[in-house]
């Protein structure tokens, strides 16, 4: 897998919100084999102030940082606070998001492509988050997104893959482009699903962080994650309207 030239080896990106502790966090983020965390500028500040210590945690995970623009609601919003994350995680990458919709945290597809069209033209390396409309898809990979981050459900939801038709949709027009579901998955099973359609990543948090066991969480999410992605590769038989038998008839007794 191959973010803006970057390979990875793991295909579950984890998100650092939520979690009880910052050390359970840490033995999640360890169990899961991940190499890529989301990390909202809201927990960080500049040198020596509030943050340092969740910084200093992050660090030492040995993990790359994709910061977000979470809670962003216009695109200068989000630009302004893209431009402070390069500052503070010296990084190009950047989660674009821009609400749109308080209830169900619907991206907000006009800021979204006018901001990822400023910060592409500024150097950065967008991973915006959004819905799976292919108009709007195609609009942000004009814009320069080299990824793109469609939506299974609303934001924390553990809803799963509410529009399966849809995400098939995007993976079959956009075969080279690295795609990845952000956000409403809830259990192993619905990323499972997002990787036997042959996407090439699911980022994780609430589903994790909020497990009655988070650590053993980030590893049954990882498993999945294995497994989905193997099937896809193996080549997953079609679906029949009708039962075919396994067994073959020819030969078969007649006892009759």
């Amino acid at each position: 897998m191959n973010f803006y030239g970057v390979d990875l080896n793991c295909r579950l990106m984890l998100g650092t919100a939520q979690y009880p502790s910052p050390a359970v966090m840490a033995e999640a983020v360890k169990a899961s084999g991940t190499e890529v965390v989301t990390v909202s500028l809201r927990r960080e500040s500049g040198a020596g102030r509030a943050g340092q210590d969740f910084w200093s945690l992050i660090r030492a995970l040995g993990v790359r940082v994709l910061p977000n623009t979470a809670g962003c609601r216009s695109a200068k919003e989000a630009v302004t606070t893209a431009r402070m994350a390069r500052e503070v995680f010296n990084t190009k990458w950047i989660k674009l998001e821009v609400i749109g919709e308080e209830d169900t945290l619907q991206p907000d597809v006009f800021g979204l492509v006018e901001a990822a069209r400023i910060l592409a033209e500024d150097g950065f390396e967008v991973f915006p988050y959004t819905t799976e409309d292919l108009v709007v898809a195609e609009r942000l990979v004009e814009a320069g997104c080299r990824v793109l981050m469609p939506w299974g459900a609303p934001i924390g939801s553990a809803q799963g893959l509410n529009n399966a038709f849809g995400l098939r949709a995007l993976r079959a027009h956009f075969p080279e482009v690295p795609l990845v579901v952000d956000a409403g998955i809830g259990v192993p099973s619905h990323a499972a699903r997002a990787m036997e359609m042959g996407y090439d990543a699911v980022l994780i948090n609430t589903a994790i962080a909020k497990a009655g066991d988070p650590v053993a969480m980030a590893a049954a999410f990882a498993r999945a994650v294995e497994a989905g992605r193997l099937a896809w590769e193996a080549g997953p038989m079609e679906p029949r309207e009708m039962a075919s038998p396994s067994t073959p008839v020819i030969g078969r007794a007649d006892l009759a």
